[in-house]
């Protein structure tokens, strides 16, 4: 064969760091995994849409010890006709 002379074969590519990394994503995988079951175990999941139907209850009615202003002219203890 006559052409372009040949290239050296290259150095294999250092694979160290996988020695680090498998490991480091299994230990994540595992406190992944561990916070999903503490979240399941304590009741995180437990109720999804009550939340979301709590805040779209009209809640108007004052707390106690909130002082109502009545409209003027009427007793704050008379009901309104």
């Amino acid at each position: 064969m006559h052409g372009a002379p040949c290239r050296p074969a290259r150095d294999p590519v250092p694979v160290d760091i996988l020695y680090l990394l498998v490991p480091l994503s299994l230990v994540l995988v595992f406190l992944v995994g561990a916070v999903f079951w503490w979240t399941l175990r304590s009741g995180q999941f437990d109720d999804l849409e009550g939340p979301a139907h709590r805040i779209l209850l009209d809640d108007d009615s004052p707390e106690q010890g909130d002082a109502v202003a009545a409209p003027p002219g009427r007793s704050p203890d008379r009901p309104t006709p």
